[in-house]
């Protein structure tokens, strides 16, 4: 790796992400699988979906899994579902992407915003336990870049409310709890899954997966997702158009057969910046939980000078991202809730320190030596 480092010539872009490489090496598994939706013309729920949510079930360890249409909805059903309504509270993290605060919003509760650790990114269990109020309906802790939140304190802390595992970054991901691996999803009272085409299952469009241990909570779900009948055109309760494609699962079917792999690629890529990059003081690298395995749905780095780093590898034809540039308890559309800067200062500090670099599993050492090159030479190194 050094000699590589030490005798490397600038002469090439790298993408942030390369759908195209992945789909190169799985293209007739899943244009096969696509074809024999269209060939059946069945295109709403039916055997694909169930065949991807048995699927996403013994993965995770769960005895329900509800495919969705996306993973917004997936928390938004959740919600639902637990009976998360107005003058209800739902404490959860301001370091994540939008829809983990925006759907407690739209079922109109209020958002809490309680920090995050400042190794991990994830929530801070202390910081949980300390906003539980009478009005506190449900948890949402999210498993950021890949690993896991510590689950098991925040539901001890959370002394019996219902938890929901905003998984959408961390499926396949996993835990050792008293000793024995536990899996994203299956603990928490709901967890949710999203298939956006960036994560590590990722469809061709939208979708997403509900998974849950508790019989009556999976049969609700299966109900608020077909706009709250159990039985076509009878309505127990007005729900959702939130149904899971047919095309969408078969492709993820056949791309989950490859997702250890390409999770265990994107955990030696990871490895491969952490050693290349080990000796760049200004540089952060990503701290996992010992207890997790990541499965690095992002490599997100703490930089100093981030913006000029960030600069400088655009220059370069560096892909790159800031994930997330501005806490959520500071957004615009949030400013009724009352918080101000400073009340979430971990996470503000973070806001403006990370920046994630390229991790997909297709990266050749030729690309690694690229971007770890780039960021080495941009502190001089």
């Amino acid at each position: 790796m050094k000699t590589a480092l030490l005798n490397h010539k600038p002469d090439m872009s790298v993408p942030l992400l390369d759908l195209k490489a992945q789909h190169a090496t799985i293209r007739e598994s899943v244009v096969a699988a696509m074809l024999k939706v269209v060939d059946d013309q069945a295109f709403i729920l039916g055997e694909p979906v169930e065949r991807l949510e048995r699927s996403v079930a013994e993965l995770s360890h769960a005895k329900h899994a509800i495919g969705c249409a996306n993973g917004t909805d997936a928390l938004l059903l959740a919600l639902r579902a637990l009976d998360v309504g107005r003058d209800d509270e739902v404490i959860t993290t301001p370091f994540t992407f939008f829809a983990t605060a925006g759907t407690i919003h739209n079922v109109g509760a209020r958002t809490v915003f309680v920090d995050i650790d400042a190794a991990t990114f994830n929530i801070a269990p202390e910081a949980v336990a300390a906003a539980v109020t009478p009005r506190t309906k449900a948890i949402t802790a999210v498993d950021l870049f890949g690993q896991m939140a510590p689950i098991e304190a925040v539901m001890a802390v959370a002394k019996g409310l219902p938890v929901i595992e905003d998984a959408a970054q961390s499926i396949g991901a996993r835990r050792t709890i008293n000793g024995a691996w536990r899996m994203a999803g299956e603990l928490a009272t709901i967890g949710t899954f999203s298939f956006f085409p960036s994560k590590n299952l990722g469809g061709y469009g939208d979708g997403g997966m509900i998974v849950t241990q508790d019989d009556a909570l999976a049969t609700r779900l299966k109900r608020l997702r077909v706009h709250g009948g159990a039985k076509q055109y009878f309505h127990d309760e007005v729900g959702y158009n939130s149904r899971l494609d047919a095309l969408q699962a078969a492709i993820l079917s056949a791309k989950l057969a490859h997702l250890e792999r390409w999770s265990a690629g994107r955990r030696k890529n990871a490895a491969w910046y952490d050693r290349a990059l080990a000796d760049v003081p200004e540089i952060r690298r990503p701290v996992i939980d010992p207890l997790n395995e990541s499965i690095y749905n992002q490599y997100t780095i703490r930089a100093d000078r981030r913006d000029d780093l960030q600069a400088h590898l655009k220059a370069k034809g560096i892909g790159n991202s800031i994930y997330y540039p501005l806490p959520l308890h500071l957004q615009p559309c949030f400013a009724y809730l009352g918080y101000r800067e400073g009340q979430c200062p971990v996470s503000e500090q973070a806001a403006r320190e990370v920046l994630s670099l390229p991790v997909y599993p297709e990266l050749t050492e030729a690309q690694l030596v690229e971007v770890a090159s780039a960021v080495r030479t941009f502190y001089g190194r």
